[in-house]
Order: C-alpha cells, then structure tokens, then sequence
C-alpha cells in the first residue's frame, strides 16, 4: 500500500527515544525527511546516525528544552516548513493531588501541554497558507481513563484531547487535519523505570517488574512501533478524512472489567 508520503517533511518531538524514536523510524521507512527535537543532543545524533544508516534519508536534530516557549520558537525558526509535525515530547509524574505540588505540575504541563499547543500555533498558520498538512498528538490513555494516582496526567491528556477534537473539526475547512493516538502502556524506558517502582512499592522487589504487565490485554504492554506505524497511517493520505479523531490505542483494555 502507497502511503504517499515519500519526500515528505517530519518534525518529531521527544525523537530520541521510545515512541518519538519509533515513529521516526517509521516515517523514515516510508521515505521521508527528518527533524528530530529533543533536550539530548548527543542521544538525538545517535538517533540520527542509525536512521540516515538504515533508510538513506534526510535526518536534521534540533537538541533543545521544548518546555521553554522561546527554545520552541526557536525550534520553529529553525525549520519553519514541515509537512507533519509530530507531538510526543513530555513525561508527565504520577502521584496523587497530595502528591504533586503546583510548581511540578506547571513543568510537567509546560512541555507536554502548552509545548503540544504552541508548537501547533507556530506550524499550523504554515499549513494553512499553502493548504494541506497534518499535525498527530500522541496523548495517551490516562486521558479517556482517569486516575487519581495520576492526576496531573490524566488532566493534562484530556485536555490534549479536547484540544485535538476541537481544532481538528475545524482545521479541515483550510485543508489542514489534526489526529491524536492515545497509547496505554508502551514499552519504553519510562515504563520500565514506572513498573520497577511498582514492583518494589508491591513485592519489596523490582525486578519483578515485568509482572507488573500481567493483567494487560495481551498480557504485554504495547510495543513502540505499534504506536508509530499507527502514527504513520493518520499521517498519510489513506487517512485523509480523518481529522479531529482520537484513536484509542489500548488493547481494548478501557473495556475490561
């Protein structure tokens, strides 16, 4: 199946690693260019390294701290013409209201949240003018299925969500979509550090983490690249009458009992 997006433009936040790694992978199979964006500079070379290795595209880095408005700008000014533009960059903490003070919620959020909506500021009015464009957040679960173990991300994601819903009905009217994947559990390096402290909060011993999977649909966590080749799909012209969609990525496990 033709994707149609060879010799697209990808900008891909969070891009060193896990799922942001994965879906630049993913697009780079498909044929397009790169710009990867994260804080490490040398973890994004060797990201870079390997892809332009594998799949002889264009691969640019962009290290800077996307929770600071001006290092978005900045990111922006640097490579001010994409085609799609990927939002994944930001960890929010777990923990309870108690828990979590302001000031760590405002940080969390300032990356994740506003760095999802100001990036989609700065690109967007781009799209526009020249008519097509497609912007994927990549959200996560903890917005459809609320806990208070993990309030503050849980809030973050539902209004990432409505975010999605609202200006993806309305950016069709000037050929741009905007989708969201809300992935579950994923297995990258912050859901084994997440199921290690689990794991000693539970049995006193965390290398009994990967039980912690145990009651997950599958009986795994989902892998990266589930997630990227989902990614890539609303990215291309087979999805182009999708805009506004959050697609649920879980397994079915928001079903379960």
């Amino acid at each position: 199946m033709d994707l149609e997006l060879r010799g697209k433009r990808v900008l891909v936040t969070g891009g060193s690693k896990g799922i942001g790694l994965a879906c630049a992978t993913a697009f780079a199979a498909e044929g397009c260019d790169l710009i990867l964006a994260s804080r490490d500079g040398a973890a994004l070379e060797k990201a870079a390294a390997g892809i332009r290795a594998r799949h002889n595209v264009g691969v640019a880095v962009h290290a800077a701290d996307l929770s600071d408005a001006r290092a978005r700008e900045g990111l922006h000014a640097a490579h001010p013409e994409v085609d799609v533009l990927v939002n994944n960059a930001g960890a929010i903490p777990g923990g309870t209201l108690r828990d979590i003070p302001l000031a760590r919620w405002e940080e969390a959020w300032r990356l994740k949240v506003f760095g999802y909506i100001h990036l989609t500021q700065l690109y967007l009015p781009v799209m526009e003018a020249r008519g097509r464009g497609v912007i994927v957040n990549i959200i996560g679960m903890a917005g459809r299925r609320s806990r208070a173990d993990y309030i503050c991300g849980a809030a973050g994601n539902a209004a990432l969500i409505a975010f999605t819903n609202a200006l993806g009905a309305a950016s069709v009217d000037k050929g741009v979509r905007v989708v969201g994947i809300n992935p579950a559990a994923t297995r990258t390096e912050r859901h084994e550090t997440l199921a290690r402290a689990r794991a000693r909060s539970r049995f006193g011993d965390e290398s009994r983490w990967r039980e912690m999977d145990a009651n997950l649909p599958f009986g795994r966590a989902a892998e990266p690249e589930e997630i990227a080749d989902l990614a890539v799909y609303l990215a291309s012209a087979r999805a182009s009458y999708m805009s506004g969609t959050v697609l649920d990525a879980d397994g079915g496990g928001q079903f379960r009992g």
